[in-house]
């Protein structure tokens, strides 16, 4: 999310010191996959879900089961190839990545797997400086990231939950979770019908992140009973996803947040490059009149959505989650959490969840069971989610102290 005169800085900063800086940022990431690093459990318990995935190239069985028999926590894996191509990165910039002799093994690497990418793709391949989106929640000013993101469906269950009073409810509320829930049933309901590339298929901001449009959105809501029923949503939920945020002595704020979509994206990986492919184009869709639908030089819907809390002008939290889909809920439940419940930040993302997606509402652990049988009063079909919906990192920025507080 940049602010006015950041992009300008940004170039400034580029020519005149952008090689030696990028090289330095790049030191720690090289060691790593040089010198290798040690699996946690975390990990660990991921790599045994993907195995067969992560195995299916010669080069991802060469580096993910060096010796022949699945990795253990504690084993110490290296990548070699990688770290020699963020040394080509490293020493040329982006160039690096998308010409030359990276992009050409990216390039054979998948025509060999059946794909129709050229050399061109990549090195026409740009990205892009664009303005954030953003609405009011009592008071505070919550920015995200344009289409092709989803980051517009947090705004729209933000418009719709500003309607509810929660001023005499607890976090975990059956009816807060209830009517977070069915807000985030209408707001994917529009994202399943208008995200896609803007460039292509504009996506209708204005009427959508109104408060008319809330308010109407919001008279659909029982606090007694769940909506009977909604469109299917057309996009499936996974994730591989990585955030993080900092903010420096001067308060300037960066949320950044990255994924290869799936677990391990495609599994897929370029024959000498050690690069794992990412498999966002899967939510393009073959339908011919969907705005995701699939063609040259198009981007797809993403959902991948890094956060800034503003208030009076100034930044006061750079906040994101992981967990693919799920972000959206993740947002709003968190600053929920921080704005209507004054939680700080690490009690707010400890906080048990709630997702509703493909008909289904699934809860943490966490979520007492007094709460789950409410839900299932009110008309939800509850699941105990088998794993966590995604971790998630905010710094909050006490300006009056001087002191900054992060979860």
């Amino acid at each position: 999310v940049t602010i006015p005169g950041a992009v300008e800085a940004w170039h400034r900063l580029s020519q005149d010191h952008g090689r030696r800086d990028f090289a330095e940022m790049l030191r720690p990431a090289i060691a790593l996959a040089e010198d290798g690093y040690p699996i946690p459990p975390r990990i660990a318990y991921d790599w045994d879900r993907f195995l067969d995935k992560i195995t299916s190239t010669d080069a991802g069985k060469r580096i993910f089961m060096p010796t022949g028999t699945p990795a253990e926590v504690g084993d110490v894996i290296r990548q070699p190839e990688l770290a020699a191509t963020l040394r080509i990165i490293a020493d040329k910039g982006p160039a690096g990545f998308y010409e030359g002799p990276v992009a050409e093994d990216m390039v054979a690497t998948l025509r060999r797997l059946g794909g129709l990418h050229a050399l061109e793709d990549f090195a026409s391949h740009k990205g892009l400086y664009v303005d954030p989106i953003s609405t009011n929640y009592r008071g505070y000013d919550i920015h995200e990231c344009p289409p092709n993101g989803q980051g517009f469906v947090a705004l729209i269950m933000l418009n719709i939950c500003e309607g509810f009073d929660h001023s005499n409810l607890s976090p975990l509320d059956a009816l807060r979770l209830h009517q977070q829930a069915e807000a985030g049933r209408l707001a994917y309901r529009d994202r399943d019908a208008f995200l896609g590339d803007p460039d292509a298929s504009p996506v209708p901001l204005e009427n959508l992140l109104s408060k008319e449009y809330a308010a109407e959105q919001r008279a659909l809501i029982s606090p007694d009973r769940a909506m009977a029923s909604l469109a299917e949503p057309g996009m499936r939920a996974s994730s591989d996803t990585v955030y993080l945020t900092v903010v420096d002595g001067d308060g300037n704020a960066v949320s950044f947040i990255n994924s290869l979509f799936n677990g391990f994206g495609t599994g897929l990986m370029s024959d000498k490059t050690g690069v794992m492919f990412q498999n966002r184009g899967a939510l393009f869709t073959v339908s011919e009149t969907h705005p995701s639908r699939i063609g040259p030089g198009r981007r797809p819907p993403h959902t991948i959505m890094p956060g800034i809390a503003t208030k009076n002008g100034r930044t006061v939290m750079p906040f994101g989650v992981m967990g693919g889909h799920y972000q959206p809920f993740g947002h709003v439940h968190l600053l929920g959490n921080v704005i209507d419940f004054g939680l700080d930040v690490q009690q707010a993302l400890e906080m048990p969840r709630v997702f509703h997606f493909e008909d289904v509402l699934s809860v943490e652990t966490g979520i007492p069971e007094p709460t789950v049988a409410q839900l299932r009063a009110l008309g939800h079909e509850v699941e105990h989610a088998p794993v966590a919906f995604g971790g998630g990192q905010a710094i909050w920025i006490d300006h009056e102290r001087g002191v900054l507080i992060g979860g």
